[in-house]
């Protein structure tokens, strides 16, 4: 068979919210198949069997099938390579460690162009994903040899590159549980969780409650020993030293044996454990002065190394330590005993998500003086059955919540709240934490800020601790979700008026509104930017800001082609009519029908409790209610409109205006009548009235959608300015 020509991506688009596919990020493609068009993948020669051997676990891709081996039956009858791509790039994600189920492919009007899409947690990881499943895909086409280890490391590194740390994943993955939106402020680990004002922040395992005081006290051990020591809690005798020399005379004073360590190092970094001989502990002195910027001699407390996780005074995790050994054999040196018995451990590795850390005998100055006290180094070849120390700790990976004794817990928990963490790592020496510490003279011998959450997510032994839900679940209380009141307007006609009425009568009841629009951007009343603001990127800006309790945000169609939505979800969703697809060719809509599936997504987001609000004069925009998780409001300038009138003939809501031109609240047959609107109409053409008219209507149905009451929606009607130049929002700008 004679090469392929290769698939051209014409169009990469990553799509930041909701959108026409999902509810996710997604990265969508657009494909031309060029020549692959004539040849879906039963009419390519062996390249099935090529692909199956690249990618063995494509087995379990149940794809439209519904079962496992569902992608492969498509690939038997024959599918086209566009789809195949999808899969092939989803599987890349799988072995890279970024589990991913979503994908989608769609022929377009153009014959042998496609747009495919995937799920995409980051767009760079995507981006890397669907390079590498590009050149593999062609490669099985055309026969060509491919090495997919290398592409999957590729793609993992990016995830290490670019994707949350352990600790922030799994209080994001928490958060997401209980309904909390999120948002990566950066690169790295710092996230909101939640909207606007009822936003809280992490940054690993530490909080925007987390005290710079406290973190600063943790950070220095000495400080943190006398100040739990006047709190009664046990820890061990120490001083801090400047010298070897010092460091000597220090451990005789104290008592043989003692440990030797930074005051401010972590990770167990530069800490010597157990040294008795002046010649340890002077060499100890050099290795922790590495590591930090004084050293502290301490008293050697005898027992196992833990840590215990406090999050709001309550201990919520516990992991034991263990030390590692190597067994000699006459033949292999210590290095190689070590990697052989040590690091080919599963749990062990250099990425953030491994429970344990190599060991670098070579490297690590602290093992090289544990070999040293032994009478080794890394090249010595130890008798066969001769036990040799590699670490005495840091290797804290033995879950042991479970065996927690009570005054242990509350010994720790004082702790924390000695030194002010609201989330800490706390770490003792016990001989056996089921007993309370006094009991066997254990101590507390460090408090950490920022704690690793790894040890508690997959421990070497024992049940992983829910950690991430007990840090959301210290940040908001079980009757929060982190969110403000959103109110999304779609459409293209009127839309502008609809989301400034909105926002005014949430300015009225009491609310910091922020509204992004078309006529700009505003903060409370105030127009801060007045550039087109109806998109994604102003629309973020609102929800970041911790001033903002409500938001009132105006989509247009191309901005959820282009973009997706700024919110996961919203409490109103409002789509005001079908026009404009005349302007979206080059997404592949051309008539009004297909717009009806580009804004669907607005009403897809209406959370359950919230509120649909459609205009009933087109029943294609009325039937998206039956899609809607909440309730819907019609609305529609046509009273008799048949959607409005069997809605309202099976109790629903609606607005109208009556036979005066009164703006009406309809439920079934009940009304209640609010005010006129003639003020704002009475002085325009009547075909850019029945607009206006509409979107006074819709921004009433959206008030009352936000449990506003008739008398205020009624007032703010009236004080409402149509035009920009004369209203409040425009005099507050200047």
């Amino acid at each position: 068979m004679s090469s392929k020509d290769d698939i051209q991506l014409l169009r990469i688009n990553y799509l930041r919210g909701p959108n026409i596919w999902t509810y996710r990020p997604t990265l969508e493609v657009w494909l031309d198949l060029g020549e692959l068009e004539e040849f879906p993948s039963n009419l390519l020669p062996g390249f099935n069997d090529r692909l199956v051997a690249l990618l063995p676990a494509l087995e379990e891709h149940h794809c439209g099938v519904g079962e496992r081996g569902g992608f492969i039956q498509r690939l038997r009858e024959g599918t086209w390579t566009g789809h195949v791509l999808e899969h092939v790039v989803i599987e890349l994600l799988n072995l890279a460690g970024m589990p991913t189920g979503f994908g989608q492919t769609r022929s377009t009007s153009k014959r042998g162009v496609y747009r495919m899409v995937f799920r995409a947690r980051d767009e760079q990881v995507a981006r890397m994903a669907l390079a590498e499943g590009h050149k593999l895909l062609m490669a099985a086409i055309n026969s060509q040899p491919f090495e997919v280890p290398a592409a999957v490391n590729k793609v993992r590194e990016q995830v290490d590159d670019c994707y949350l740390g352990p600790s922030t994943a799994c209080i994001v993955a928490a958060a997401t549980e209980r309904g909390i939106p999120h948002i990566r402020l950066n690169d790295g680990n710092l996230v909101q969780l939640g909207h606007g004002a009822q936003q809280r922040r992490i940054w690993t395992a530490e909080t925007e409650l987390t005290s710079a005081i406290a973190e600063g006290i943790a950070s220095d051990k000495d400080l943190t020993k006398s100040l739990l020591k006047s709190c009664g809690v046990p820890v061990p005798e120490g001083e801090a030293v400047d010298s070897a020399e010092a460091a000597w005379s220090a451990a005789q004073d104290i008592g043989l044996p003692v440990v030797i360590k930074p005051s401010d190092g972590n990770h167990g970094r530069g800490v010597s454990l157990d040294l008795s001989r002046r010649e340890d502990i002077e060499a100890a002195f050099h290795v922790a002065a590495l590591h930090g910027s004084e050293v502290l001699v301490e008293r050697f407390i005898r027992g196992n190394e833990h840590r215990l996780l406090v999050v709001g005074g309550k201990v919520v995790a516990a992991a034991r330590g263990s030390v590692a050994v190597v067994t000699g054999n006459g033949r292999n040196t210590v290095t190689e005993l070590v990697d052989a018995q040590i690091n080919t451990d599963p749990r062990r590795g250099t990425h953030e998500d491994a429970p344990l850390g190599l060991v670098e005998t070579g490297k690590d100055e602290a093992v090289l003086l544990e070999l040293q006290r032994q009478g080794l180094s890394p090249e010595a070849v130890p008798e066969a059955g001769r036990q040799v120390l590699i670490q005495r700790n840091g290797n804290v990976s033995v879950d042991c919540t479970d065996l927690v004794h009570p005054e242990v817990a509350h010994v720790v928990s004082l702790a924390a709240r000695v030194v002010g963490l609201d989330i800490a790592g706390v770490d003792l020496v016990a001989e056996d934490i089921s007993k309370p510490l006094n009991q066997q003279g254990a101590a507390i011998v460090e408090v950490n800020a920022g704690p690793g959450l790894l040890m508690h997510l997959k421990p070497a032994e024992g049940s992983p601790r829910p950690v991430g839900r007990a840090i959301v679940d210290h940040l908001f209380a079980e009757d929060e979700n982190g969110r403000i009141p959103v109110i999304g307007v779609a459409g293209s006609q009127g839309t502008h008026t609809v989301a400034r009425l909105a926002a005014w009568l949430l300015h009225l009841s009491g609310l910091k509104v922020g509204l992004a629009c078309r006529e700009g951007l505003f903060l409370d009343s105030r127009r801060i930017e007045s550039a087109p603001s109806a998109g994604w990127e102003p629309a973020h800006r609102l929800l970041i800001n911790r001033a903002v309790q409500a938001a009132v945000i105006e989509n247009g169609a191309r901005s959820i082609l282009q973009d997706g939505l700024a919110y996961d979800r919203c409490a109103v969703g409002v789509v005001t009519d079908l026009g404009g697809a005349e302007g979206l060719a080059e997404y592949d809509i051309t008539d009004s029908d297909q717009l009806l599936k580009v804004l669907r997504t607005q009403v897809d987001v209406v959370l359950p409790d919230g509120v649909a609000v459609l205009n009933a004069d087109d029943a294609r925009v009325a039937g998206l209610a039956t899609l809607c998780d909440g309730d819907a409001i019609l609305y529609a300038v046509n009273a008799q409109a048949p959607s409005l009138v069997a809605h309202r003939a099976a109790q629903g809501r609606a607005v109208v205006l009556n036979t005066k031109g009164q703006v009406t609240l309809a439920t079934g047959a009940a009304e209640v009548p609010l005010t006129s609107i003639t003020h704002l109409t009475g002085r325009r053409k009547q075909d850019a009235s029945d607009v206006l008219v509409a979107s006074i209507l819709a921004a009433v149905g959206a008030g009352w959608a936000m449990g506003i009451s008739p008398d205020l929606i009624a007032a703010g009607l009236k004080t409402f300015e149509i035009d920009l130049a004369s209203s409040r929002l425009a005099h507050l700008a200047h």
